[in-house]
């Protein structure tokens, strides 16, 4: 499971990756509320913990935001503002769960799967400010539906499943050009091709790996 934690406290954030990692959940990090966007579009992450007392930008001005550009990356605050009122104001801002400081770490890592679990195969898959709709395949690219081809479109839903990740040029033929056996398996690269092109103004690259198949990475990688 990927974990992005937004937090300014460098000992608490330390000490949270330290325990999670042991923990089996791979942790990025990030101090600052003006760069914790850019940060949640290129880390692709499971759960999202926010701290709303953040330099740049407030917890709940991130959160907006990127709900703003269609991130609906499961969020948990993370804060010592324990008021009802403050914790309404999360929620309704988009935030899916709320725990106070101070906490039990045990209970932190109990809410967090439990936010990942129940995100599973519904939530749609982000990466670099795209998104494919769960239920009807739409891409988006922060916010906006995407003009492209039907093929193109089926690239594209087919590396998002799988960012990061090399995936085999067979397995995204098959989901490009689905019973059609008559096609030349280098159809694929004009596909590719054409997508990688509409794919230059986002925050993500299809980088082609010979002998493997593609990759969609973030650019600034």
């Amino acid at each position: 499971m990927r974990l992005l934690l937004i937090e300014d406290n460098l000992a608490m954030q330390t000490t949270l990756q330290r325990s999670f990692e042991r923990r089996g959940i791979r942790v990025v990090t990030c101090g600052d509320g003006s760069r914790a966007l850019d940060r949640w579009q290129a880390s692709t992450p499971d759960v999202v913990l926010l701290d709303l007392s953040l330099p740049g930008l407030d917890g709940l001005q991130v959160l907006e935001r990127a709900r703003a550009e269609g991130l609906r990356t499961p969020v948990l605050i993370l804060t010592a503002r324990g008021t009802v009122g403050d914790r309404i104001l999360g929620l309704n801002t988009g935030a899916d769960d709320y725990l106070p400081k101070p906490f039990d770490l045990d209970e932190l890592e109990a809410r967090i799967r439990a936010l990942a679990r129940r995100a599973g195969d519904v939530t749609a898959r982000e990466f670099c400010g795209l998104r494919c709709d769960a239920d009807s395949g739409a891409l988006y690219f922060r916010g906006e539906a995407m003009e492209l081809a039907p093929r193109e479109a089926a690239l594209l839903r087919a590396l998002l499943a799988h960012p990061g990740r090399a995936v085999a040029k067979e397995r995204l033929f098959d989901a490009v050009f689905p019973d059609q056996g008559q096609v030349q398996s280098e159809a694929i690269e004009v596909v590719a091709y054409r997508l990688r092109k509409k794919l230059s103004h986002t925050g993500a690259q299809l980088v082609t790996l010979r002998g493997l198949g593609y990759l969609l990475k973030a650019a600034q990688e």
